[in-house]
């Protein structure tokens, strides 16, 4: 196992501007729309470099979605940003029908996903988008873990043709991965082996799931570790070679368990593994205000709940 070492806290939004960045300067086709959120998006370096190549919609994220997919009838590849909410439920008319649907090359960028918005509460904290997008066919899902993974897949998704989302987040956390880490869209990352028990994460309990395959090696449990960057299309062949050697599942992901990465693995499992899983994610709940950390112990979501998910899963082999 390579031993991953937190190298310090940078949030994953920032990892979006840096790829946006590079890719102003290393792709004249890339083009950025924004809903009145520039720094939120943290999109400032794109536009001081790329004017002519920036629209400021303000905040009608809908026209955002039309404009974009317009845009790619021209050759143009144009990468949207705003909040997780704004991005999807908002929009999901446009979305549907005019990128979905029309199979145009539109570049989804959210930030602000999941409970770790924080402090702007529950009507801002969307837990639904992942299961709200991978449903629309032709959509490529995305949620990515660090700074790192998140500008190494901001640079990807502009060299693949399609209709992709991808997801990210608000606060500084762990950034663990390396600067040149290999990142293929549709494949996961095993992070760590082991023979107990698999645990695959997404996005920011990716980390989490790390620290708490650490306690259960001192409680003398083996855990498997993947990385799940790409929610669809899900990488199948790396869960089910890890199951059939561990025989059990634990999922994690800051999302409602209803629609999320655990039950796209669940649906996996039931057709050719059978075999025991359990959820860490909140439990068909809305969120509330509170600072990240408060509400990622509160809703169960951390290195804490992994660790008792792997308990109950192992008890039911």
């Amino acid at each position: 196992m390579t031993d991953y070492i937190n190298q310090g806290s940078k949030d994953t939004r920032s990892g979006f501007g840096a790829g946006l960045a590079e890719l102003g300067r290393t792709n004249s086709n890339v083009v950025a729309l924004c809903a009145d959120l520039i720094g939120s998006l943290k999109m400032q370096t794109f536009i001081d470099e790329n004017p002519e190549r920036f629209f400021q919609v303000g905040i009608a994220e809908a026209n955002m979605m039309g404009i974009a997919a317009g845009l790619t009838i021209g050759g143009k590849i144009p990468f949207t940003g705003t909040f997780a909410n704004f991005s999807t439920g908002r929009v999901y008319d446009q979305i549907r029908q005019s990128i979905a649907y029309s199979n145009k090359n539109v570049k989804i960028c959210a930030s602000h996903a999941g409970l770790t918005l924080g402090e702007d509460g529950a009507t801002h904290q969307i837990l639904e988008d992942i299961g709200l997008m991978k449903m629309l066919p032709g959509m490529t899902v995305i949620n990515t873990c660090d700074f790192n993974q998140t500008k190494i897949a901001t640079i990807a998704i502009a060299n693949f043709e399609g209709p992709v989302y991808l997801r990210f987040g608000r606060p500084s956390v762990a950034n663990f991965t390396t600067e040149n880490l290999d990142f293929e869209i549709g494949k996961g990352i095993k992070l760590k082996n082991g023979d107990d028990v698999t645990i695959v994460a997404t996005g920011h309990l990716v980390w989490e799931a790390l620290e708490a395959a650490k306690e259960l090696e001192s409680q003398g449990i083996n855990s498997e570790v993947i990385n799940i960057h790409t929610i669809k299309p899900l990488d199948e062949d790396i869960i089910l070679k890890s199951t059939l050697k561990t025989g059990c599942l634990v999922s994690a992901e800051e999302h409602n368990y209803l629609g999320g990465m655990g039950e796209s693995i669940a649906g996996v499992l039931a057709k050719q593994n059978p075999c025991p899983i359990e959820f860490v994610a909140t439990q068909d709940t809305f969120g509330e205000s509170g600072t990240p950390s408060q509400l990622m112990a509160k809703y169960g979501l951390d290195k804490d709940a992994i660790v008792k998910k792997v308990l109950a899963v192992k008890n039911r082999i």
